[in-house]
This record gives structure tokens, sequence and C-alpha cells, in this order.
């Protein structure tokens, strides 16, 4: 029977009911159509949008330059350069989701390893030896390709070794496939990317440093492909880096802590002041952490942006930056440590006796403290109200007399003031076992910032910043949780191209084991 006699059996009810059904699939089927045109419209703006950056860094990286820089700080630039237009094109890459495009005829040839570094082979070869059709396989050759391999202290060549093997009677050839790598196609195996990142990042060696250490070995690694591979594993980690935080961000007591670093603005010649931000739960935590966020000022935005819907309690200095953030919800912490420190000054430069006095009485909190580190929440709550919490009240009282018996615009008065105008934030922890007394945790994971500074003078640009911050999460973390920097970052670098996104919550660093 034809589709039409079918229909003239239908009765109007029927037709109706079929027509309902056939608009519904036909709208369905629109809207469909319509999100992928959405969802294709947002993928090419974005594709545009970073060809469009990729033009520009080009222009200043290879364009006649304004800047007025030595020779160091141009070094520095160039590296930074190199890394962010590598970062830039495999985002585009994986937007456009193809391969990256085959390489010129023009562009320099793969680097030659030198043949007298020890080869390690590793031979590939298909899982089954027996073709489709019933017949063994014969080998016919096979196809070598090399990677330069690092341990500390060593170089060595892998030698990848992937035979050919053809079935006479069908004439079908199988190969083993290449194994996933970080950068496809590279001469780096993880293990020379680890080394790489770890002198850039832990030990704050810039990159045309470490490209003298490389020429030293007889090896010719130009500052500009170490730039390329710092780009490509800064894209790489990125998702490590935001589980990171997003696990962090399910915590209920937070540190955070802000910065200074010098940025420079490409075509001015000129450094401007951004900020690097840093958020790590409490050492009552048992997850050790740190997530770095670089951005190009202070503003209380950013901290906002980073927090997002989080509405936990956050300990910081008293930076007016994150007044927006506690008027949202979140509860603010005030840092003991910091209202210690203006008695301090004042006492060290002159001698008063109202500071000494006050740094007698905040010591007495800061020794309930140290009795109360190895206790749990509820026991350190519960000293606290029995021991600190009296001590603050007295605090409190002698503070407030204080002030009134000194002038106003005094220093002796500014310190009292700054305590007393915070105290309900200085005093919340006596309230809560899992709150800190003060900030400087925070402030120490900073601390390998500030030694960076030194060697790197400033960031090339946000991008290398973000990338810097997003790295340096990673050591920084891995370091927090005992773990040889050089072994974490190879193994997740070795791990991470195969890993299922549903599984990257397993190299992070409170997590990892290394692979067996």
């Amino acid at each position: 029977m034809s589709s039409t006699d079918s229909l003239n059996e239908l009765d109007a009810q029927q037709l109706r009911a079929l027509a309902a059904s056939l608009m519904g699939e036909l709208a369905a089927r629109d809207a469909q159509i319509a999100g992928k045109d959405r969802e294709l419209h947002v993928k090419q703006t974005h594709i545009d949008q970073l060809t469009q950056e990729l033009a520009l860094y080009k222009r200043w990286r290879f364009g006649r330059r304004s800047e007025q820089m030595n020779a160091e700080q141009a070094s520095l630039f160039d590296e930074m350069m190199d890394a962010d237009m590598a970062a830039i094109e495999v985002q585009i890459d994986a937007l456009r989701g193809s391969a990256p495009p085959p390489a010129a005829a023009s562009q320099p040839r793969r680097l030659r390893l030198p043949p007298a570094l020890p080869r390690v082979q590793i031979h590939h070869e298909p899982a089954s030896t027996v073709c489709g059709c019933g017949c063994a396989l014969k080998r016919i050759g096979e196809d070598v390709s090399e990677k330069l391999d690092y341990t500390p202290g060593t170089f060595t060549v892998e030698q990848h070794i992937r035979g050919k093997w053809v079935c006479n009677r069908c004439e079908t050839i199988q190969q083993a496939p290449v194994p996933a790598q970080a950068i496809d196609k590279g001469i780096p195996t993880a293990g020379l990317l680890a080394q790489v990142l770890v002198a850039k990042y832990a030990d704050h060696l810039p990159l045309y440093r470490q490209e003298g250490i490389f020429a030293r070995a007889d090896l010719a690694l130009p500052r500009s492909t170490l730039g390329e591979w710092v780009g490509v594993c800064g894209v790489r980690l990125q998702p490590l880096v935001d589980a990171l935080r997003d696990e962090m961000l399910e915590r209920t007591v937070l540190h955070a802590d802000e910065t200074p670093v010098q940025m420079l603005k490409p075509g001015t010649g000129k450094t401007h002041r951004a900020y690097l931000w840093a958020y790590t739960p409490t050492t009552y935590d048992t997850l050790r952490a740190v997530v770095y966020d670089f951005t190009p000022g202070r503003a209380g935005d950013h901290a906002r942006q980073f927090l997002a819907d989080w509405r936990g309690k956050l300990v910081t200095d008293d930076y007016v930056g994150y007044k927006a953030s506690f008027t949202a919800g979140v509860t603010e912490l005030g840092c003991m440590a910091h209202a210690r420190r203006k008695f301090h000054e004042l006492h060290a430069n002159h001698q008063s006796q109202i500071a000494g006095q006050a740094l007698e009485m905040i010591g007495a909190l800061y020794a309930v403290e140290r009795e109360a580190a190895d206790l749990d929440a509820d026991q350190r709550r519960q000293l606290r109200q029995e021991r600190a919490k009296p001590a603050a009240q007295t605090l409190h009282r002698w503070l407030l007399a204080q002030r009134q018996r000194v002038p106003d615009g005094s220093g002796t008065a500014r310190a009292i003031d700054y305590s007393l105008k915070r105290w309900q934030a200085l005093t919340r922890y006596l309230d809560d076992g899992n709150a800190p007394i003060d900030n400087n945790w925070v402030e120490n994971q900073i601390r390998p910032w500030a030694i960076g500074r030194s060697n790197w003078l400033f960031a090339g640009s946000l991008r290398a910043g973000q990338r810097a911050a997003a790295i340096m999460s990673l050591v920084q973390s891995a370091r927090l949780n005992g773990h040889d920097l050089y072994a974490y970052l190879k193994d997740v670098l070795t791990r991470l191209p195969t890993q299922k996104n549903h599984q990257i919550g397993e190299l992070l660093p409170h997590r990892w084991v290394p692979a067996s």
C-alpha cells in the first residue's frame, strides 16, 4: 500500500494528530539546527578573535619595536611572545577540531639530535599479527621517530619504532598508532617538558638561561622553541587548574591575598601594575592547594569573578577590593597579624610602651593558637572560647581605654583604630574552629612570586601572566603535597593526553598517585 493510500484511511482526528506530530518534529529539528548555528557562530567568533590576537602578537614579535629595552628585557619579551603565540595556535586548532596545518616548506627542518646521546628503543607493534582474513601478517619495515628525553642530569633519545606489517593475500597494511603526546609531532618527551617547566616556574630560570644550559650539553634548543613548548603546556594544563579551583571553592573557609606584578604594555615600552591573587584553604583543611589568578588590575571585580557564587568565610587583609564580596554574602575574617604589625612597627621604631603592652596581649592570643594547632575543630573552638575569648575581650576594653588617652592622628591612634574598626572581623575566628587567626598562610604562598620577580622582571603580557599563574598553581600545590615537582609534572604530561575528562581529578596534586 502506498503512503497516499495510508493517509486516505485516516480520519480527520488522526490526520490532525499526525500533522501536529510532524510539526513538532520539524520544530524540534529547527531548534536543533538553530542551536548548532549559534554554537558555530560563537566558535567562529572566538576563532576570529584569537586570529586577530595572533596577528597582533606577530606584529609585536617580528615588527620594528618602539620599546626601549635592554638585551635581557628584550629576550624575556621574545620568549613570552613565542609562548603566547603557540598557546593561541593550539586554542584555534582545538576550536576548529582539526590538526594543525602542515609546516610550510620554508620552515626550518626538525632538529637533529646529537648522535652521541644514548638511544633507548621503544617498539610499538600491532596488538595482533593476524590479518582479518586469517592470514599471518609479514613485517616489511618500520618508521622511526626520535624524541629528546630528560631525567635529572641526563639527556637521552627515545627511538619510537613502529613496525609495518602486511598481509600477502589481501595486501592489508597494519601499524601501531603513534602514542599520544602532550606536543604532537614535536621532539620533547614529557620528561623534557617537565624539566623546562620546573626550571622556569619553580627555579625561576628564564628560557634564555635554559637555552644556554642546553647549549653546554651540545643541544641547540632555541628559546623560541622552548617558548612554544611552554605555551602549549599552559593550554594543556589549564583544565587541571580549573578543576583545582572548583574543588577549592567547595571549602567553607579560604584565604585570599594579592601582590603587584609589573606587566609590559607592548608597543608603549612601558610597564604597568598588574596583580597576582592567591587563594588557598587553611592549614586546618585536608586540602593542600593554592590557586593563583593573574589580572590586569586590583579592582574588586577580579575577586568576585574568581569566587563567583562562593559564600564561605574569607580571610583577608583590609583591602577594600574584597568589600563587594562581603556585601554579596561572603563572611569577612580579619587578619590579627596585620593588627599586630601596626603595633610592632610602633614599638620597633619608637619604643612605644602602649605598643609593647598591645604586643603582649596579642601574644596571649597566639599562645592559645599554638596549643590549639593539633586539635580538631570542635576542640579548637572550645579552647578558644575558654581562654582566647576572655583575653580578646580584655584586649578590646584596653584598646578602647587607651584610645581615649592618645591624640587623634598619632601613630598610636592609627594602630588602635585599625584594630577597633575591624574588631568584629578580627575576632570571628573565636567562634569557628576551622577559621585561622591570621592570613599568614596565604602570604607564604605568594613568596615564590616575590622570588621569581627578581629573575623574570615583568610579565610580558596578560596571557603570559595568566599562564604563569596556572602552571605555578600546580607547581606550588604539588610542593604543598610533598611531591617531587619533576616527577609530578612528567607523569601528568604523560597521562594527560589520554586522560578522560571525568577522571581529570585523579591528576590533581592532592590526589595524584604515580602511574605504576
